[in-house]
């Protein structure tokens, strides 16, 4: 019988050249940097929507058996319904425009990586996608698609506006100017070729789909990609997508870096759609909101945090003080101390728990929305803040923060056995 250190170590040596060439395929680098690229847009637009919808149920609330405190937020309703589009002009300019934001980000980051003007290139696909996303109707601009209904869009037009700019630079297709000519307007005149390339491609295209298929661009995009999005945007999807990073951690292969443009794209995406129905006053109804990805990632991939606890408690010297190092980066959601210094990786006792639990957190968060236990996320909160912030800052709800310690209990029950097994096998070494 084949030794399963060895079955590890294959398995290792098979997958890690392909994880390692995903992980630092430049495009996907580029999309994951061009979203982090629009967080501080996110977070300050968030901050005005928290504003603007307190937390306060008014068909429950009661003048005559009302505590001061809750007058106040009775109050602060009141003004927030009567100023909600004054309130709310900062996140629709912020969070509202994270399309275009995202695509300036992408083509920036991406033309860095190449060495070719990512200023430049980043403005000229910010300019082609409000192009073919703003359309105007009866004299007034459309910004349906600048928010998060524009992300897909926003990836496709960032990701290939540089790739025919780098064309051009391949090519050395330039005006040979005198040397008498200024670098930067020689930069200007030079520009000016990619720029109105890209728009004759992209706003070419749109002419065309508004001619046959009576849509805009992203229409027609959003339209391909629906298939595909549902798959990852469902349950069964989202859990194998979740399962697939997990594995790669455990080869030692940062599985969240590879998965994160796809789960962050569909989680701010569904966010985005849940607070347009709180603002049109209506039922939110998207459950595969960001919330389900900081679950995914709760306490670091794996759902450590319970691991960590329990670490703190262990009888080997060398646990708990592994575990009390980590517990501050753990309630954060930053794990490495553990999956490496435990360490986690290549550990076949440790792994069953690793994958089990986020899938278990996962399918009791969908489960709990689903039924109105817990609000539904319309809020993109900052990352990496502690769990139990992101948890209320989500929905602004405070049994989203006891449903996430429930979940912590949840992680602790199903790495116990494991972690005992683990334990005793180094107390006996």
């Amino acid at each position: 019988m084949e030794n399963p250190s060895n079955s590890i170590e294959k398995l290792n040596n098979l997958l890690s050249p392909i994880a390692s060439k995903i992980g630092n395929q430049r495009h996907l680098k580029a999309i994951s940097s061009g979203m982090m690229f629009g967080l501080p847009f996110i977070v300050i637009g968030s901050f005005f929507l928290i504003f603007a919808n307190p937390p306060i149920n008014m068909d429950q609330f009661n003048p005559e058996t009302a505590n001061f405190f809750l007058r106040f937020l009775a109050g602060w309703k009141e003004f927030a319904v009567n100023n909600y589009g004054l309130l709310t002009a900062p996140y629709d300019l912020t969070m509202g425009i994270i399309g275009l934001v995202s695509c300036f980000g992408i083509a920036y980051s991406l033309s860095e990586d190449y060495g070719i003007n990512p200023s430049m290139n980043g403005m000229v696909a910010a300019v082609t996608y409000l192009m073919v996303c703003t359309p105007v109707v009866d004299g007034s601009i459309q910004l349906n698609y600048l928010g998060t209904n524009g992300l897909f869009v926003a990836i496709i037009i960032g990701l290939l506006v540089v790739e025919i700019c780098r064309l051009f630079e391949v090519k050395n297709i330039k005006l040979k100017l005198p040397e008498s000519v200024p670098p930067m307007v020689a930069t200007f005149i030079n520009t000016l070729f990619p720029l109105l390339a890209n728009i004759i491609i992209f706003y070419g295209l749109n002419l065309i789909f508004i001619a046959s298929t009576d849509k805009i661009f992203p229409e027609v995009v959003m339209q391909f990609l629906t298939p595909a999005t549902n798959i990852a945007g469902s349950l069964g999807g989202f859990l194998l997508i979740v399962t697939f990073g997990n594995l790669l951690w455990l080869i030692g292969i940062n599985g969240s870096s590879i998965i994160f443009p796809i789960v962050f794209t569909l989680g701010m995406a569904q966010t985005g759609l849940n607070a347009e129905q709180l603002a049109n006053g209506e039922q939110m109804t998207h459950l595969m909101n960001l919330q389900m990805f900081r679950i995914s990632v709760l306490g670091g991939a794996g759902g450590t945090l319970g691991l960590i606890i329990l670490m703190i408690r262990s009888k080997v010297p060398e646990y708990r003080t592994l575990g009390k190092l980590s517990i501050v980066p753990g309630i954060c959601s930053i794990n490495e101390p553990i999956i490496f210094g435990l360490p986690i990786v290549f550990n076949p006792i440790l792994a069953i728990p690793f994958l089990i639990s986020p899938i278990v957190s996962l399918l009791l968060t969908y489960f709990a929305q689903k039924f109105s236990l817990i609000g539904l996320g319309f809020i993109i909160d900052p990352s990496f803040t502690p769990f139990f912030a992101q948890a209320y800052l989500s929905a602004m709800d405070w049994r989203n923060v006891v449903f996430t310690l429930f979940l912590v209990v949840v992680s602790m029950v199903i790495y116990y056995p494991f972690f005992k097994v683990f334990e005793k096998n180094r107390l006996n070494a």
